[in-house]
């Protein structure tokens, strides 16, 4: 039989694994990576969890693969610029936001086939689709405004002005939708029935707000800011809740409904943050998990819970010019992949 201090120090030891288990992060990790290759460089990614597909934008046009093998389901041509892409299953449509040509493609989500294009703003760069309105958003960077489209018939519906450059959107399902304010580092809602702005919400200390996602259920919106923190912000009264520390070049941010987990690609440090919704007011850093450089966009599965983030290896920066003072490095040819992140 076991001393009183044997006893003591193996009813320490069992406690102290139990608090390091409890303070371990959810463990993502990269288990698989795709070698996709091809040409283009990229933006968003979507994710179609039930027909197990992801969308990546490259450029010109947008690859299609499936989200457990990586093989090539097909591809949608003729996107010029394309930045983002919007799924509507109950329709049966997607859209693609097609930046060079200030132009929106509707496409058949079982055959990929282009049906038709529909003219929006200058550059759309994100784009959304509302499932309460059936209608689908485009964010247009340098009109600096939003279109409103019919999703079932591709009519343009009306443009709401914004009052400096959109960058991502967030629908709360319910009759309202939510968009960053890059260069003001503001938030706005949007009413998408009556298409006019509801309000206009300061989002300091968080600064060039890029990625967006929402928790429907406790009204949290997660913003990725340039300056490498998460502003946490409650979607009624507009009010920053908290600001976790996130990687360097965050562009993409997604909200897993089942886990309570927020998520933020950050491209320049090459890490995945992951930021526990601990309750409906506090928020913490749960890991920050490796990736790649350039990982910058990413979308999540909602099935499985995985985590895709797409990226590529770079030649050496060229040297700036009068016309180009901020040349990009060169994408080394056929090294685009895909790396999944799964617990």
């Amino acid at each position: 039989m076991p001393t009183k201090s044997k006893w003591w120090v193996a009813a320490i030891t069992v406690s102290l694994a139990a608090v390091a288990l409890a303070a371990a992060g959810p463990g993502y990790q990269t288990v698989t990576t795709y070698k996709v290759g091809g040409e283009g460089g990229w933006d968003y990614l979507t994710t179609d969890s039930d027909a197990r597909r992801v969308y990546i934008s490259r450029g010109t046009h947008v690859m299609v693969i499936d989200a457990d093998s990586g093989k090539s389901v097909g591809d949608i041509p003729d996107t010029p610029g394309v930045h983002g892409i919007a799924l509507a299953p109950d329709l049966g449509r997607g859209f693609t936001s097609n930046g060079r040509e200030g132009t929106v493609s509707i496409f058949d989500i079982k055959t990929l086939a282009t049906s038709s294009k529909v003219k929006v703003g200058d550059n759309p760069d994100a784009i959304l689709y509302d499932p309460a309105t059936k209608r689908v958003f485009t964010f247009n960077g340098r009109s600096q405004d939003s279109t409103a489209i019919d999703g079932a018939t591709g009519k343009v519906l009306g443009t709401i002005k914004l009052d400096g450059k959109p960058e991502f959107a967030a629908s709360d399902a319910k009759g309202e939708i939510f968009v960053n304010i890059e260069d003001k580092s503001e938030l706005v809602a949007i009413d998408p029935n009556k298409l006019e702005v509801k309000a206009k919400w300061p989002l300091a200390p968080c600064t060039e707000p890029s990625g967006l996602a929402l928790d429907r259920k406790n009204r949290r919106l997660f913003v990725g800011c340039d300056n490498k923190m998460m502003a946490v912000v409650d979607a009624d009264s507009g009010k920053v809740l908290a600001t976790p520390a996130i990687g360097e070049g965050v562009d993409a941010t997604a909200f897993d409904a089942e886990t309570g987990l927020a998520f933020a690609s950050c491209g320049v440090d090459g890490v995945l943050t992951v930021v526990k919704e601990d309750s409906p007011n506090t928020f913490s850093v749960a890991e920050n998990v490796t990736t790649q450089k350039g990982a910058r966009t990413m979308a999540l599965d909602s099935k499985t819970h995985n985590v895709f983030v797409v990226t590529a290896q770079f030649g050496p920066r060229p040297a700036p010019t009068a016309d180009n003072p901020r040349p990009r490095p060169p994408m080394v040819p056929d090294t685009f992949v895909v790396l999944v992140l799964s617990k």
